[in-house]
């Protein structure tokens, strides 16, 4: 109640002020008309009888236009315009009835313009000159030398002298108590050097950071370039470590737009990041039409990616997600955390292995998805290269059982999560996930169901992957072991890889293989080198960097294609169609069957030889696993960067 009558007095109080006005203006513009003289009487009287006419028209135009949805503390350029449009057409207004009241006697017509005038400056100065008193700390001449002298605030500066950098300036310019105050703005727009933002001036470009920072002695930076590509990020990120000093980074532009920060939220540049990449726009009426009040299976669904298909279908309010995975700490930690976020998902989390043709049987039969993403899947390369059974169990013959069943019980769609490692393969790991995506081509070409394989490079952060590995060997002091100094590979996150397959998976008509933009690879050493430097540590110094040599079935660089696949555009510039050489269904059938005798009785060689043979373009699958060159060859970082 004390906030209503607090609103109402603050607008009383600016509609009475504006009410006022009305009649200085109109009697000054007839001042101004005659030329800073005294009225003649006879104009004078005819003023003091149009007034009511004037301050009603212009006080309804105030109200109409919202001049009182504004708050002066704030005043800016929108409210400006609102105060021109609302005298615009109050004078349009007094001047109608005015003529029509007088009878077309003569009115000077130049006192509507000059009144028009005056009042915009009456309205809109007392507004800007209340905001420019309140922002006075705003300006450094206002706070004065001293507070800086002494050392009660902290010098930043602001990487981005646009629209992010000029927020997030005014915003720590208003917090006097705050333990950073702006001192100088560098950017690359040249048009914007040598000005001032705020009373901060643009002290030079992006690639003057080192000598900025000494003249002005910053103690902090701050990247405002809350739209900017993951590229630039890393060149200025390169350029602020030849500083030493600490660096924070603002959130990103949808996170800032979506609400989910903002400007004050500052934080340690992360390696996201760096890696990122442009947010991805998806036909999210198309995703939400084919999901929603379906009942959709997702196998794997407690792993890395599989977790993220969880969350985001579970947006799409389906009639029934069932979440399959043979973890149940990962299946307890999915069905926790959508349980807890969306309470009225209809769920069913089922601990157990894609592999399990009875208990495949029975959720098929029970539920009858009308979607299954198929994530699950064995993945690290290095353990599966010795243990091939494992590999074709759970990649091959578990991929089948579970296309077979989704023809068998008229799923609309089957959509297979697969890899880049399965392109040229050089390791059991890619030829499993390379024979379960020729089977899942071969099936959809005798069924209804539509089967769609979506393959994509690493993920950021995911379950085994590097980023995890190398966190976990800074914390601990180092050695950070990377494999080679020129192994590279794709990356992208988490949730646009997921939103991408369920892009992939409305487009598809069945048989295709999507292959996404994965962007530009990024070398591993680099990655080790930037995950170390935003520990606060230094490479080479701080914490070493060993280069242990290719493992098993590892590839220096990795493909999304083969060659004889050519790529064709889809629907969305993100996904890419490669044309894929077509297997016989039913000499692979055949195959498949000694494939499940061969893992019955657990006969590594066979399979790794059915491998070999169902994929010809294989690059190192001939030699054993005993045969494969096992030796480390250690490099010291300081070693690599002298030569």
């Amino acid at each position: 109640m004390k906030e209503i009558f607090r609103l109402f007095r603050s607008r009383l109080a600016a509609f009475t002020h504006d009410l006022l006005m009305v009649p200085v203006a109109w009697f000054g513009a007839y001042w101004l008309r005659f030329n800073l003289d005294s009225i003649p009487e006879g104009f004078f009287h005819q003023a003091l009888v149009l007034l009511p006419v004037v301050w009603v028209a212009q006080g309804g135009m105030f109200w109409y236009f919202g001049l009182y949805r504004g708050i002066w503390r704030f005043a800016s350029i929108p409210d400006l315009m609102r105060i021109i449009k609302a005298v615009t057409a109050g004078v349009v207004i007094a001047a109608t009835a005015s003529f029509i009241l007088t009878r077309l006697e003569s009115v000077p017509r130049s006192v509507f313009f000059l009144e028009g005038i005056l009042l915009v400056l009456l309205l809109g100065g007392p507004r800007f000159l209340y905001r420019s008193l309140k922002d006075r700390r705003l300006y450094r001449w206002t706070r004065g030398a001293n507070a800086y002298d002494a050392g009660e605030n902290k010098n930043a500066l602001i990487v981005g002298a646009g629209k992010a950098g000029e927020m997030l300036t005014r915003d720590l310019l208003r917090d006097s108590a705050g333990p950073f105050q702006p001192v100088a703005f560098v950017d690359d727009d040249r048009n914007k050097i040598g000005k001032e933002i705020h009373g901060i001036p643009v002290a030079g470009s992006c690639d003057e950071i080192p000598g900025v920072v000494t003249r002005l002695g910053v103690d902090l930076i701050v990247i405002a370039l809350s739209s900017a590509t993951s590229r630039q990020i890393r060149r200025i990120v390169e350029i602020c470590e030849k500083t030493e000093l600490p660096f924070r980074i603002l959130p990103q532009l949808q996170h800032l737009v979506s609400g989910r920060a903002s400007l004050k939220d500052l934080r340690d540049v992360k390696i996201e990041d760096l890696l990122g990449r442009e947010p991805v726009s998806l036909d999210w009426r198309a995703i939400t039409d084919a999901t929603r009040g379906k009942t959709v299976l997702v196998t794997g669904g407690g792993g890395s990616i599989g977790a993220e298909l969880c969350r985001q279908i579970a947006k799409l309010k389906p009639s029934k997600l069932i979440i399959l995975d043979r973890s149940e700490f990962n299946l307890y930690n999915i069905d926790l955390e959508l349980r807890r976020d969306m309470p009225d998902l209809s769920l069913v989390s089922l601990l157990g292995d894609v592999g399990d043709v009875v208990q495949m049987e029975n959720i098929l039969r029970q539920h009858s998805p009308a979607v299954i993403y198929h994530a699950a899947a064995y993945k690290h390369v290095p353990i599966l290269e010795d243990q091939t059974r494992a590999a074709v169990a759970n990649n091959v013959l578990g991929t089948r059982l579970a296309a077979d069943l989704a023809d068998k019980y008229g799923c609309e769609s089957f959509v297979m999560v697969s890899t880049d490692k399965a392109v040229n393969p050089a390791n059991v790991m890619g030829a499993s996930k390379r024979v379960a995506e020729m089977y899942c081509q071969s099936l959809n070409a005798a069924s209804r169901t539509r089967f769609i394989t979506v393959r994509f490079g690493n993920v950021l952060g995911s379950s085994g992957s590097v980023i995890p590995l190398f966190q976990q060997q800074i914390a601990q002091g180092g050695p950070v072991t990377v494999t080679h100094p020129e192994i590279s590979r794709y990356f992208m996150t988490i949730p646009e890889a997921c939103q991408l397959i369920l892009q992939a998976g409305v487009i598809g008509r069945g048989g295709e293989i999507f292959v996404l933009d994965m962007g530009e690879p990024v070398k591993i050493a680099y990655l080790a080198e930037q995950l170390i430097r935003l520990s606060g540590k230094i490479p080479g110094e701080e914490v070493e960097i060993v280069y242990t040599g290719l493992r098993p079935g590892e590839k220096l660089y990795e493909e999304l294609f083969h060659d004889a696949e050519k790529l064709a555009e889809t629907s969305h510039p993100k996904i890419l169609l490669a044309r894929c050489r077509q297997m016989d269904r039913e000499a692979l059938e055949k195959t498949f069957g000694a494939m499940q005798q061969a893992c019955d009785r657990g006969d590594e060689s066979a399979l790794r030889e059915f491998l070999v043979n169902l994929v010809p373009e294989h690059t190192g699958l001939t030699k054993s696993p005993s045969e494969n060159d096992k030796t480390a060859v250690i490099y010291s970082w300081k070693q690599t960067k002298k030569t």
